[in-house]
């Protein structure tokens, strides 16, 4: 029997990946390995689920099962690769090889994990795929007080959610203004207004320095002396591209697996997508970028080279109570920012030296207009 084309990883990388495959080639063999149970669900609507009050069942889409007849292929889960040996075509699992013809990794990224003080480390949760969100959410239960970390895109974006589903939301984080990098002080002000109203609270500047049990409670200790008292903590801080495995079997790594236009790593044969992957030198964590590298990976995979292009890349951000869509300036270029609008209703512009727009951030109303302005935006790998 051939050598199968094996994908690690059935988050929206992998599955999308398998689908746009087979829609060029349904003979060649598939297989698909996960860490998880494997069931197909949209990873950016976990943090939607507390406001539509759905549990991890009601976010899933389709069962293992299912996927695995629908792509024609034999999905393994809850199994762990364990070394890639490039030179034979083969990887680990444990004791077993598996050979493969031509190998993807899609297996995403890792949760940061702050380091913390005190006895309540087990109090501590982080969000990065369905089953998270399954032990999060039965820890949830029943409680009404969450300190979340992090004010990034992630942090806003489960404040939103857990405050819309009845929590009472402390959020800390190191830093001066929400999602910072991201957003232009402006819409960050109006988004933070936005989640305030919700009911959440901000601390902007220290960081949790310890978390003890206190009775029922926990009890957080902040670096600037605030004490907060809570009922379990969320852990939104970061993503770090998962690159152990790549690295050990000597394939090129920098923030992410190092891979071309082509999506294909330092070794042939080797390919990677989605949040693993640094694509000509962009490490992007979402969906619009994911999309079109598993769009033109499929065609490569199905014997007709494709490069992979960005065009604009407007990234909309979950935060219903300031709907929010921001196009960061692309990497190297520099330029004046505008501002226009106030209260929730943020047009923030970002202009290079000849006038061309390179960049934006749209909160409340002002959303409305992203579609006229990704016209004159530059294309992220044209």
């Amino acid at each position: 029997m051939a050598a199968p084309v094996v994908i690690v990883g059935t988050g929206l990388a992998g599955y999308n990946l398998a689908r746009e495959f087979r829609k060029l080639d349904s003979d060649t063999p598939l297989l698909l390995i996960t860490a998880d149970d494997g069931r197909s669900y949209s990873k950016p609507m976990l943090s939607t689920g507390f406001g539509k009050h759905k549990d991890a069942d009601g976010l899933s889409m389709a069962e293992p099962g299912a996927m695995a007849e629908q792509l024609k292929a034999e999905i393994r889960t809850h199994t762990r690769i364990s070394g890639i040996d490039p030179a034979h075509q083969r990887l680990w699992i444990g004791e077993e090889a598996v050979p493969y013809r031509d190998l993807v990794l899609a297996w995403g990224a890792e949760v940061i994990r702050v380091p913390v003080e005190g006895d309540a480390q087990d109090a501590i949760y982080s969000i990065n795929d369905l089953e998270d969100y399954a032990r999060f959410r039965a820890a949830a239960a029943g409680k009404q007080r969450v300190l979340l970390l992090g004010a990034g895109l992630i942090g806003c974006e489960f404040t939103n959610d857990l405050s819309q589903g009845g929590y009472q939301v402390e959020l800390v984080a190191p830093c001066e203004q929400v999602m910072p990098g991201l957003l232009h002080p402006a819409a960050a002000a109006a988004v933070q207004a936005g989640l305030e109203s919700l009911g959440a609270r901000f601390h902007l500047g220290p960081v949790l320095a310890s978390l003890n049990h206190q009775g029922e409670a926990l009890e957080a200790h902040l670096s600037d002396g605030t004490v907060l008292s809570c009922d379990l903590v969320l852990s939104a801080v970061g993503l770090r591209p998962r690159i152990d495995l790549a690295a050990a079997a000597g394939l090129a790594v920098n923030r992410g697996v190092v891979v071309d236009r082509q999506l294909r790593s330092s070794h042939a044969n080797i390919y990677a997508l989605g949040d693993c992957a640094e694509v000509d030198g962009l490490n992007l964590l979402y969906v619009m970028p994911l999309m079109s590298c598993a769009r033109a990976l499929a065609q490569t995979l199905a014997g007709k080279p494709t490069a992979v292009s960005y065009g604009p890349m407007p990234v909309t951000v979950k935060t219903p109570v300031c709907p929010l869509v921001v196009s960061p300036p692309p990497r190297g270029m520099q330029g004046e920012w505008t501002v226009e609008g106030s209260g929730s209703a943020i047009k923030a512009l970002c202009h290079d030296a000849s006038g061309g727009l390179i960049g934006y951030a749209l909160s409340g109303t002002a959303v409305q207009e992203k579609l006229a302005l990704n016209k004159a935006l530059p294309a992220l790998l044209a």
